[in-house]
């Protein structure tokens, strides 16, 4: 059993201390590079640099349906002498006097220079009039005008997101270089907690934390493994979190981290070799007793057993320290909106108040600040984000403007 331990707040640290810190002593690299499929490398996380093999467009293009033509042939009724075809190069060069009719995104002929929109000419059988003078590449796409040849176009770290995919695809790149996805193992103490598809008896809950951390994770770009629920008997998390060190890139911990009895993970991480315990206890609310640690180079991270201080403090502290994991930096949207109500928070620690969103008709939002209560299940399910309450002078007036942090992974 744990010595019991009380949390002295002058002792504690900050959350870009406690992130210092532990990067000062674990070198958190992305996972080694594998290569995957094109259909599967959306979300993944880029490990080289893509560059362009080849001028794009490799020909110069219609940018618009109407008349290729010579521009020093206009004003003037041109003799119209075929169809281009999407898909195929023109059969013949254009020549003096000459026009082709063209489609948007069809190969210009040899002697074209510029296209007409088809709104701005007159066809009369197998003539077209054009009225007003054309531009040397009007209406034209000029080869290479999107990408040059050896142009690098994407680089780590980048998610691999639709019109990075899509890039891909139009590249001809169909293996695809990425970071392997870390796996994170997810570890949950108490002898309370039970799966979520039995029904509690008294005094027993259902396992929350290990899956809305799993969906955490998975938002992120890595992937959760679901470890087996941690008893509070002697020796049992000392041997659940040497198996998830052995199996895993990085181990998460939700209700071994407290002061007293609960107090399990710190002894329990130490145990296992250096680094162990770099930072316990955080000058923040929620999320006070968290635990940034690690064995060799694979965090190892305690986390509160409420469920709403658990999912908050890795939001918005330990997201980083997956992120870097994965190879690629994490992604949140921030929305400028006003508060509905006041927000206190406590000077000289950083506060973390979750919010719901009410958006009004000319764009504006409004953030209705939710009772901070660590034990709520439902809470966060009820929010859009949290302010940030840091600073000396930690009061927020009503009305005033604040930046709401949308969680990770937010649709």
């Amino acid at each position: 059993m744990a010595a019991s331990r009380a949390f002295i707040a002058e002792q504690l640290a900050s959350p870009s201390d406690a992130l210092t810190r532990f990067r000062a002593q674990v070198a958190s690299v992305p996972c080694d590079r594998e290569t995957v499929s094109l259909a599967s490398a959306a979300g993944r996380a880029l490990a080289a640099p893509i560059a362009a093999e080849a001028a794009y467009p490799d020909a110069p293009r219609a940018a618009m349906d109407g008349f290729a033509l010579r521009a020093a042939d206009v004003p003037g009724t041109l003799r119209i002498v075929g169809e281009a075809r999407m898909g195929a190069a023109p059969a013949r060069a254009l020549g003096a006097g000459e026009a082709l009719a063209i489609p948007t995104g069809a190969i210009l002929p040899t002697g074209a220079d510029a296209v007409v929109a088809i709104e701005a000419t007159q066809v009369t059988g197998a003539t077209v009039a054009v009225v007003e003078p054309v531009e040397v590449g009007e209406n034209v796409h000029p080869t290479g005008c999107d990408m040059r040849p050896g142009e690098v176009l994407l680089m780590p770290p980048r998610r691999l997101d639709a019109a990075a995919v899509g890039l891909l695809a139009t590249l001809g790149v169909t293996a695809v270089p990425v970071f392997r996805r870390p796996i994170v193992g997810l570890l949950s103490c108490g002898d309370e907690l039970i799966a979520p598809e039995r029904t509690p008896r008294p005094g027993q809950i259902r396992d929350s934390n290990r899956f809305a951390l799993a969906a955490a994770v998975a938002a992120l770009g890595a992937e959760p493994r679901h470890l087996p629920i941690v008893g509070d008997g002697e020796g049992e998390l000392e041997a659940a979190l040497a198996a998830g060190v052995a199996d895993c890139d990085a181990v998460l911990v939700s209700g071994g981290s407290s002061v007293g009895e609960r107090d399990r993970t710190p002894a329990a991480l130490a145990a296992l070799g250096r680094p162990g315990v770099i930072v316990h206890g955080l000058r923040v609310k929620p999320g006070k007793p968290t635990v940034l640690g690690a064995v060799g180079s694979k965090p190892v991270i305690g986390l509160p057993g409420n469920p709403a201080s658990a999912l908050l403090v890795f939001d918005a502290v330990i997201a980083p320290i997956v992120a870097a994991l994965v190879g690629a930096p994490t992604q949140r949207s921030v929305v400028a909106a006003r508060l509905a109500a006041p927000l206190d928070g406590r000077p000289g620690w950083t506060w973390y108040a979750p919010v719901r969103l009410v958006w009004h008709e000319d764009g504006t939002a409004l953030a209705h600040p939710l009772p901070l209560r660590s034990a709520s299940v439902s809470l966060l399910a009820r929010a859009d984000g949290y302010v940030v309450i840091a600073g000396a002078q930690p009061h927020h007036a009503a009305g005033s403007s604040v930046n709401v942090e949308r969680f990770l992974g937010s649709l």
